[in-house]
């Protein structure tokens, strides 16, 4: 199949942290995940947003809880969609969350649709389905998604770190990073995600020192090209944001940053506050 921006449509779920997307691109669409205060079921950032979650999340009784959209949810976005000839599905591993199987479940009605395990989240899954739109510009195939996909998850590179890992902890989701849990004094865990599990790199001391690794470790795995692209999120950390970007600006003046975001409620709720991503 030949396949174009015209005739391709590609959706993502709400953990890409690009709630404009529709706005963006006509044929790219948002199925929002849940996120629970107690009884109370937001939809995320249809219904709540980054502002209001963490404000609302220190005084919070008890950690703050996700869920992954229905099958329904999906069938209602792929419905929709039902003029495009493919459409390409995006999510967040099906080991954090459930959101790929109700996806998955939903195509199953759909032709037009494939579902891709992106391996990524944030600003990372939204810079594959960048790519894959320029690819569907220019005109595109299934089998060069594949290998555009396939490339992508063996050489995208995500780096965060935390002020607490007690968000991570509490929701289940700390993995390997597990061994730093506890850590004091302003120590800083710098982590990633490999084999759909959160692994501890290394841990400093000091905001500042974090920024080092960061650029570090952008320094020996990447070259200073207009080919590389970087995306950031910040949860609630707009100053480190900052930083963050001056860094890239000295260490890879040659980059493109394709989008810097706002982790949502979702995603918020494992890494909490003053979380920032490369």
């Amino acid at each position: 199949m030949n396949l174009s921006a015209d005739n391709t449509a590609i959706v993502l779920d709400s953990t890409a942290d690009f709630p404009d997307a529709h706005e963006r691109f006509e044929s790219w669409r948002v199925v929002p995940l849940y996120v629970r205060f107690g009884d109370d079921s937001y939809r995320d950032y249809v219904e709540l947003g980054p502002d209001e979650f963490y404000a609302r999340l220190p005084d919070a009784r008890e950690q703050p809880r996700t869920a992954a959209p229905s099958p329904g949810d999906f069938a209602a976005v792929y419905g929709e969609l039902a003029g495009y000839e493919r459409i390409f599905s995006l999510h967040l591993p099906g080991a954090l969350s459930g959101t790929l199987g109700s996806a998955a479940t939903a195509a199953a009605d759909f032709p037009a649709v494939r579902v891709i395990d992106t391996g990524a989240v944030s600003a990372a899954t939204t810079m594959l389905a960048f790519a894959v739109q320029r690819r569907l510009e220019r005109g595109s195939s299934d089998e060069e998604i594949d290998e555009l996909v396939t490339r992508f998850r063996q050489e995208h590179g995500l780096l965060f770190t935390l002020d607490t890992l007690d968000y991570l902890a509490r929701g289940g989701r700390i993995g390997r990073a597990a061994a730093f849990a506890g850590s004091l004094l302003s120590v800083k865990p710098i982590l990633t995600i490999r084999d759909d599990e959160v692994v501890p790199l290394k841990r400093v001391r000091g905001t500042q020192k974090a920024l080092g690794e960061f650029r570090a470790e952008l320094e020996a795995n990447s070259p200073d090209e207009p080919s590389l692209r970087i995306g950031l999120a910040h949860a609630a950390a707009p100053e480190r944001l900052a930083q963050l970007e001056a860094l890239l600006r000295a260490a890879r003046p040659r980059a493109k940053v394709e989008g810097s975001t706002s982790i949502g409620p979702v995603l918020g709720t494992h890494p909490g506050p003053g979380a920032t991503r490369r």
